[in-house]
């Protein structure tokens, strides 16, 4: 059956969407930790991360975001990869596709405190590697931390 051309389905827009966030890490008693936060209201785990400002650069957006979210202040060590994804959403009252580019960075932690997080996130905490890994919702995320730890463990 054919359907008549008034019944074709309304387009989704496609928008492109940049963001940066990163893997900040600290050491703790011999040991290394990492930050995660809490998203509301998904109510998952993941890295701190935020869609890229006009006029900021994807470092200067990344140790926002990680500012921001995680409520702690860094410094950027180096690059890990730029993470790709699609997803749908519907922030503005449309639903709409977005393609997604994420730039990460190995981050070293200088000062602050997690409970200093804004109104986005639910919780912030350090937690191990291990932990962490076991924590996060995002496979890219995961990996995102892998080459964290690798790197973190080449400049120890």
């Amino acid at each position: 059956m054919v359907k008549p051309e008034n019944d074709k389905p309304a387009k989704v827009q496609t928008v492109d969407q940049v963001s940066a966030g990163g893997v900040a890490v600290r050491q703790r008693d011999g040991q290394a930790e990492v930050a995660i936060v809490l998203m509301i209201p998904e109510r998952r785990w993941q890295l701190p991360k935020g869609v890229i400002d006009p006029g900021e650069t994807p470092e200067q957006a990344a140790l926002r975001e990680v500012r921001e979210e995680a409520g702690i202040n860094c410094k950027l060590v180096e690059p890990l990869e730029i993470i790709e994804y699609w997803f749908f959403g519907n922030y503005d009252g449309t639903r709409k596709r977005y393609h997604k580019f994420v730039h990460f960075f190995l981050m070293d932690y200088e000062s602050g405190d997690v409970a200093d997080h804004d109104h986005e996130v639910a919780e912030a905490r350090f937690v191990s590697f291990e932990q962490a890994e076991k924590m996060l919702a995002f496979k890219d995320e995961k990996r995102m931390l892998e080459l964290a730890r690798q790197l973190v463990n080449s400049l120890l």
